[in-house]
C-alpha cells in the first residue's frame, strides 16, 4: 500500500503553529510527518499540535530547551519507537527518532550544523549515513 510521507525542518513548532500549522497539515493528509529541528520540549510538542486528529505523535526532545528535536507524527500507530541512537552526544541533542512499523522502519534525523569554523563537523560525521544505516540495521 503506498503511502505519503513527508519530511520537514519546522526551525520552531511553536513558530510554524502560530502560521497555521494544523490546517496545512489536514490539507496535506499524508499518512507519516517527520519533523526535525522542533526546538521545543515533548509536552510542548503535543500542545503546538492540539486540534491534530487521527495522527499518534512522538517527540524527542534536546535537553537543552528550544533547541533541535524531532518528531513523528502517523496515522499508523507504530509497534514501536526508540529515542535516539544511544549515543549521548546526539541523544541530549533529540536528533534521532525511529518508529517501528509491520514491513519498515521510518527513521527521521537531524543532522547538527557544522557551523562557522566547521566547529561541530566531528559531531556532524558521526550522525552521518553510516551511523544511520548502521542503526537501522539493529
Amino acid at each position: 500500500m503506498a503511502q505519503k510521507l513527508i519530511s520537514w525542518n519546522l526551525n520552531g513548532i511553536r513558530a510554524v503553529a502560530k502560521k497555521g500549522l494544523i490546517d496545512i497539515l489536514h490539507g496535506l493528509n499524508a499518512d507519516v510527518y517527520c519533523f526535525q529541528e522542533t526546538k521545543a520540549q515533548d509536552d510542548q510538542v503535543i500542545e503546538a499540535l492540539t486540534g491534530l486528529e487521527g495522527y499518534h505523535i512522538y517527540s524527542f526532545s534536546a535537553i537543552k530547551k528550544g533547541y533541535s528535536g524531532t518528531a513523528i507524527l502517523t496515522k499508523e500507530k507504530p509497534i514501536s519507537v526508540f529515542n535516539g541512537l544511544g549515543i549521548a552526544e546526539h541523544d541530549e541533542e533529540g536528533r534521532v527518532l525511529t518508529a517501528e512499523f509491520k514491513d519498515y522502519y521510518l527513521i527521521t534525523t537531524y543532522v547538527p550544523n557544522s557551523k562557522s569554523g566547521l566547529l561541530r563537523a566531528t559531531l556532524q560525521e558521526s550522525l552521518g549515513c553510516g551511523i544511520i544505516i548502521a542503526h537501522a540495521r539493529t
